[in-house]
């Protein structure tokens, strides 16, 4: 029998109905051929992930009864990916990859040189909400609006660490920068900044450069796209310093069926 997994807005607890959108209904419904009474996994980011069973209301509405506790609220990596958009498929893949890797934070950031103009908020938060619930995460990355390279440097947060990926060759190669970090900054939190097709324009590496805690790094001797090369430091970052060797706690009850998702 396969579960559904989805996430929901509502706090979760024993007993607790949780009301589901029309989207979700439709798709238990229509989609998946769930009938009254069909096994769900729900999360929301706060209170784990939980058993629940189906309950339908009437045509196009439904609710979730909440039961059993699967899995505990777990800490993740505090994780920003600051990137330039790219084109429309391409952007959709880094969000989805990226919710996949672990991000806490996904943040567009315009450049001199990027090429895309607007950023779908909505559309990135429904495929990041998407990848969570397919990949067992707890949470949902915040995918926040797109802002200007120059505002992100001066409103940077204290204590914030940056890695930024050089396409200039001006760092060293990202697992001799990581390996190289002393016990402190590898506890600090973390963001990736991947800059746009054409590169960043001299002035803005010459002001990321000054920021207090930036670490530039390469990617290797060849010329990777803008999306892959978020994806490769998400993945180099998360290999060193993230959670990819810690195991993922789950309570006796789980329920090990399998599973589906949208």
């Amino acid at each position: 029998m396969s579960v559904s997994r989805l996430f929901t807005e509502a706090d979760l607890a024993r007993g607790v109905e949780a009301p589901l959108g029309g989207a979700q209904a439709h798709y238990l419904r229509h989609v998946m051929r769930h009938e009254e009474g069909a096994r769900l996994l729900l999360f929301n980011g706060r209170d784990g992930e939980w058993n629940a069973t189906l309950s339908l209301r009437g045509k196009k509405s439904a609710a979730a009864i909440v039961e059993t506790q699967t899995r505990p609220q777990a800490a993740e990596p505090d994780l920003w990916l600051c990137f330039a958009p790219v084109k429309s498929a391409r952007i959709d893949l880094v969000a989805e990859k990226a919710t996949e890797l672990g991000v806490a934070v996904l943040q567009p950031v315009f450049t001199r040189h990027t090429a895309v103009a607007r950023v779908n908020v909505e559309r990135l938060r429904a495929g990041a909400i998407e990848a969570a619930e397919q990949t067992e995460r707890l949470t949902v990355p915040e995918v926040r609006a797109p802002v200007e390279l120059g505002g992100l440097i001066d409103r940077w947060p204290v204590g914030r660490r940056l890695l930024m990926c050089d396409e200039t060759g001006g760092g060293p190669p990202i697992a001799e920068a990581l390996t190289a970090l002393d016990p402190a900054a590898r506890r600090d939190p973390w963001a990736i900044l991947i800059g746009p097709e054409g590169g960043f324009a001299r002035a803005e590496l010459e002001a990321l450069r000054r920021m207090k805690d930036v670490t530039s790094v390469g990617l290797g001797p060849r010329i990777l796209r803008a999306d892959t090369a978020a994806l490769a430091a998400l993945a180099c970052w998360q290999a060193m310093l993230g959670d990819w060797g810690k195991p993922t706690p789950r309570l006796a009850s789980d329920y090990r069926t399998s599973r589906t998702s949208r």
